[in-house]
């Protein structure tokens, strides 16, 4: 792929420009078509990349990404209706969005939904997607751009909402999570920004250690040490059901994303 072009120029395509503008294509390469047109500025100001209100480069790239809100997707797709060439590879990120809906509006295109997330802005996004049958061969071209901005995995479409309720709305549990553990070290005597360090690069290092390949319960164990103190901060969290209301918590997301 030489070209990307993107529609919305919102904080989720921002994030995406920011990870491949001059990594994996030169700014002249991207294009971004925003209804505001003090955003398009904005944008090109700073990156450098093509931003204007009118989609005036479908015909020029290999892939577009649709990057709008689920409110504004049917009205969107409606207008890009016969005017992306056969050959454009058709992605987005709209939550809840069935390829069978987008489909009805490029019938002979190769289509793409994705669910990326937030952490795409510092190139630790995970990404899920799933091809429609036009795009089957397309796979690795997908993985491979995604890849770039963190880790990718290909799922079936019934799943992309468990996705979207997991790594989707993922990273807003973790922030949470951080600032109540950043909370309990300034309870302890910390500074804040001490406390909010210990925290973050706590979760950076228990994530690498489970990407590594052993099992969170396994891992847990090599530091709970007996009548230690991590078994004791441990029973606390068991007894206020914080297990369980992270279950809870993706379980709700996953529901709100299939009512989209």
């Amino acid at each position: 792929m030489n070209r990307v072009g993107f529609i919305g120029g919102g904080a989720l395509a921002e994030s995406i420009v920011r990870g491949i503008c001059g990594k994996v294509f030169a700014p002249n390469d991207i294009f971004i078509s925003e209804i505001r047109a003090a955003r398009c500025e904005e944008l090109s100001k700073r990156y450098g990349v093509c931003a204007g209100v009118e989609a005036n480069f479908l015909d020029k790239i290999d892939m577009l990404i649709v990057a709008v809100k689920p409110k504004d997707a049917e009205e969107t797709f409606a207008k890009l209706q016969n005017k992306i060439p056969a050959q454009v590879l058709i992605t987005y990120t709209v939550a809840g969005l069935k390829l069978a809906k987008v489909e009805k509006f490029f019938p002979s295109n190769k289509i793409v939904r994705l669910m990326p997330n937030v952490a795409v802005s510092v190139g630790e996004s995970m990404t899920a997607y799933v091809l429609n049958k036009n795009a089957a061969q397309d796979g690795e071209a997908i993985k491979n751009f995604w890849s770039t901005l963190g880790r990718t995995v290909e799922v079936e479409e019934k799943l992309m909402d468990a996705v979207t309720g997991l790594s989707g709305s993922g990273p807003a549990y973790a922030f949470l999570m951080i600032d109540a553990l950043s909370d309990g070290g300034v309870a302890a005597g910390l500074s804040r920004a001490q406390a909010i360090e210990l925290a973050a690069q706590t979760f950076l290092g228990a994530a690498k250690m489970v990407l590594q390949g052993e099992h969170p319960d396994v891992l847990r164990d090599k530091v709970t040490s007996p009548a230690g103190t991590t078994i004791e901060g441990v029973r606390v969290l068991e007894r206020g059901g914080v297990r369980s209301s992270l279950i809870e918590a993706v379980l709700a997301a996953t529901e709100k994303s299939k009512a989209l």
